[in-house]
């Protein structure tokens, strides 16, 4: 069975990238392209993983594994942060907001997909 994953990137163009990369290896890929709208989303779609923009418009990607990481139901689940933030802080931070992994934009296709299959 076909591990599942949620994407949650305000960025059309990497909306479509990380969705096409993970279903190009057998991911099944379910896009979210406004934040507000990823915790009911994580809900109703039961993903393995969720691969989470950090600098998104409404939402703060930080927020949303807080809250994540803080709800009964999605608490387990874990989380990759994609983010354009390359500073140690900025790792520091998302990494203390309860992300497993962290990868920087622009991403390294290989890396992306090595992380992915690490956690799902």
């Amino acid at each position: 069975m076909a591990k599942r994953v949620l994407v949650v990137e305000d960025n059309e163009l990497n909306l479509k990238l990380f969705c096409d990369l993970l279903r190009a290896h057998d991911y099944v890929a379910e896009p979210v392209s406004d934040g507000r709208e990823a915790i009911a989303r994580a809900r109703d779609f039961a993903p393995d993983l969720v691969v989470m923009d950090i600098q998104m418009p409404h939402v703060n990607g930080v927020d949303l594994i807080r809250e994540m990481k803080g709800d009964a139901a999605l608490k387990a689940l874990p989380v990759m942060a994609v983010t354009a933030y390359a500073g140690h802080e900025d790792e520091e931070r998302i990494r203390a907001a309860g992300a497993n992994a962290y990868v920087t934009k622009p991403i390294s296709l290989a890396r992306f997909i090595e992380e992915v299959r690490a956690l799902a």
